[in-house]
């Protein structure tokens, strides 16, 4: 893990937490199943948001979402809707809330269907991208890949997953590397996707 004196990507600041999130998690390959599905809906819940919001309320949202198990989810009506819309240690929109149940179910779906890992996977070729921003200005919100994995993903009924919010999801998930080039981290993940 890079030291405390490097020159991180400057979206992450200077706030412990975000800088962890960068230092540890943000960009590397992630492939488990479960894992893409909850940063998947926390990347949705973030919409409108920043993202430091979600990282300080993620253990609540953990809690709140019985660990953010799928198969749980999938069940889940309106009782738990209006439970969660009384919760205040996560984002309450019910529109989120009611689309985390829908992508539960989406989920299962993909599942079934040779996995959620693979059906994301798929769009890089199992490879992650390997970008070289040197500056964030470079840095699309959203790019021809992510519109039609977005697209692709509605179409499995999944909701809250536009293309600027799958692009985001591709960014934490390490389906791309988008620290910039004079972040140490860059190589570090490079070298984590061979």
């Amino acid at each position: 893990m890079a030291g405390a004196n490097m020159e991180r990507c400057s979206w992450c600041g200077t706030e412990d937490i975000y800088v962890e999130y960068h230092d540890a998690e943000w960009g590397v390959p992630q492939r488990d199943s479960r894992m893409l599905w909850e940063m998947l809906v926390l990347e949705g819940f973030q919409a409108g948001l920043n993202w430091i919001t979600i990282l300080k309320k993620r253990e609540n949202f953990r809690e709140a979402f019985e660990g953010f198990d799928p198969d749980k989810i999938a069940t889940w009506g309106e009782p738990q809707i209006e439970k969660l819309l009384q919760n205040p240690g996560i984002i309450r929109h019910r529109g989120k809330i009611a689309a985390t149940i829908t992508n539960a179910q989406a989920w299962q779906a993909a599942e079934q269907n040779g996995g959620f890992d693979r059906f994301i996977w798929d769009y890089v070729d199992h490879q992650p991208i390997q970008n070289d921003f040197q500056s964030m200005s470079n840095v699309p919100a959203a790019t021809d890949l992510s519109t039609r994995m977005s697209k692709d993903l509605k179409k499995a009924g999944f909701k809250f997953c536009g293309p600027t919010i799958v692009y985001a999801f591709m960014q934490a998930c390490g389906l791309v590397n988008d620290h910039m080039t004079n972040c140490p981290r860059h190589s570090e993940v490079a070298r984590l996707s061979q």
